[in-house]
């Protein structure tokens, strides 16, 4: 799961960047796009392309979060950094945000009429609607959920126990074995 973590955020920041570079080249000095339409096609592209990163990560993310709580509890304070528990608390409004979202987008696609299939207008678009309710959840994922790995690291660095040094001491001459001699 850690490692579906660590893709989700790389990819998230890939997706973002790349939406930056989008925004950056289709709008005004003023911020206002130049062309409404295909600029809400783009950003409702990055809100799918993010939900669908996710996706990997959802199913163990209350997991990942539990663990790392645990783990933040037993590490000793020297390695702790002041921020992890804040970060995961944010993390967890925002799964609980997310999960209540779902639910709400389960209703909605159950309630859509029989002939609402992908690429008809009444999916897409309320598709469209709930992954951008969901992008700034999943944004907090993608710039938080490094801490996971951090208090799992820092938790793996405190439970292995430290190899003492090999101490050399010098042996006085006269206490070395000379050749030939026991």
């Amino acid at each position: 799961m850690l490692r579906h973590l660590a893709d989700y955020v790389a990819d998230s920041k890939k997706i973002l960047d790349a939406w930056d570079t989008y925004s950056d080249e289709h709008t005004g000095l003023d911020g206002w796009p130049y062309d409404d339409h295909a600029y809400g096609l783009r950003k409702s592209q990055r809100d799918a392309d993010t939900a669908a990163a996710f996706e990997t990560v959802r199913t163990g993310a209350r997991h990942l979060l539990a663990t790392a709580e645990t783990q933040l509890a037993h590490l000793p304070a020297h390695a702790v950094r002041s921020h992890w528990g804040w970060q995961l608390g944010v993390l967890r409004d925002a799964l609980d945000r997310l999960d209540a979202l779902h639910e709400e987008w389960v209703q909605t696609r159950d309630g859509l009429p029989a002939a609402a299939r992908p690429g008809t207008p009444a999916l897409d678009d309320a598709l469209a609607e709930h992954h951008a309710e969901c992008w700034s959840y999943l944004d907090t994922w993608a710039t938080h959920g490094s801490v996971v790995r951090d208090i799992n690291s820092a938790a793996r660095q405190a439970s292995t126990p430290s190899v003492p040094s090999p101490t050399v001491t010098a042996v006085p001459a006269s206490d070395r074995a000379k050749p030939g001699r026991r």
